[in-house]
């Protein structure tokens, strides 16, 4: 199957970097949201995301010009009938997601593969609502989505191998490099990092060194580009203990319980670089 037109549904961060690539790839996209303001907003950011590739000499004024011209706002969802693919991005929330697939699968035609942009929730469940559950997939892009490579293309428990390779292959077409996951929380990539996050987490909790300390430990020591608290301050606090939560309720390991400190800060709105406090301050 070959992919043409795309709906990329969130307009947030995710979202618009997604609909970035995939213009850049050449295909046409509708980009939705349930703000109607959002959208437009979007390809202002994505713009000004594309003067800075001309400044550093990447792109030109033709090439930008003709990506934004390949990305247009839509106002109604039910746009998604005349799409091949649908890109979810909205929030990390299972009951909102499968809601939106139950509509999609209504509104879509019976050719059109669903995707959903999840970092951690289980793709079989967001199949299972629809009738179509050979062609639901996962496409976690990573942020930000138009200079990560990373795509893990997650097979649900039905996914065909017709649907895999399409989206591996329109992966590939956006410049990304697809890695092929199977179905369980967290998939790799929050499987493997946010348990790392936590437990730097736990050791401010616990006063085993300050914020700073930790984050040179783990760049100085393993070399990593940033610190884990930093990096969970760019990701969201929020969005952390989400993952953490979805690894703990799947699994049952105490392993994966989520930091108290990591809750409290959550609920105190310190959800990091978003909110302009996490473990560091921002302006």
């Amino acid at each position: 199957m070959s992919i043409q037109r795309v709906m990329v549904i969130g307009a947030g961060q995710m979202g618009s970097g997604i609909a970035q690539v995939a213009a850049t790839a050449g295909l046409e996209v509708l980009l939705h949201d349930m703000d109607p303001s959002l959208p437009e907003k979007a390809i202002e950011k994505m713009e000004s995301f594309l003067d800075r590739d001309i400044k550093k000499g990447r792109k030109t004024e033709e090439k930008k010009n003709q990506i934004l011209a390949k990305v247009l706002p839509s106002f109604k969802l039910k746009d998604a009938a005349e799409v091949d693919l649908v890109i979810e991005a909205v929030v990390e929330k299972m009951a909102v997601k499968v809601e939106l697939f139950q509509r999609l699968d209504v509104i879509c035609a019976q050719k059109t593969i669903l995707a959903s942009n999840t970092s951690s929730l289980p793709i079989t469940e967001m199949a299972a609502v629809t009738n179509r559950p050979e062609k639901v997939i996962g496409m976690h892009f990573m942020n930000p989505v138009p200079v990560m490579k990373l795509v893990e293309v997650i097979r649900g428990l039905a996914t065909s191998d017709q649907t895999f390779s399409t989206i591996r292959d329109l992966a590939i077409q956006m410049e990304k490099t697809p890695v092929e996951v199977n179905d369980f929380p967290g998939f790799v990539s929050n499987r493997v990092l946010m348990p790392m996050l936590n437990e730097a987490i736990f050791c401010v909790y616990e006063g085993v060194a300050t914020v700073e300390a930790i984050d040179e430990v783990m760049k100085l020591g393993m070399n990593h580009p940033m610190g884990p608290l930093t990096l969970a301050d760019h990701i969201g606090l929020d969005t952390c203990l989400s993952i953490m939560e979805v690894l703990y309720e799947g699994f049952g390991d105490s392993k994966y319980r989520p930091c108290p400190l990591l809750r409290k800060y959550v609920k105190a709105g310190w959800l990091g670089k978003k909110s302009g406090r996490g473990f560091y301050a921002y302006d």
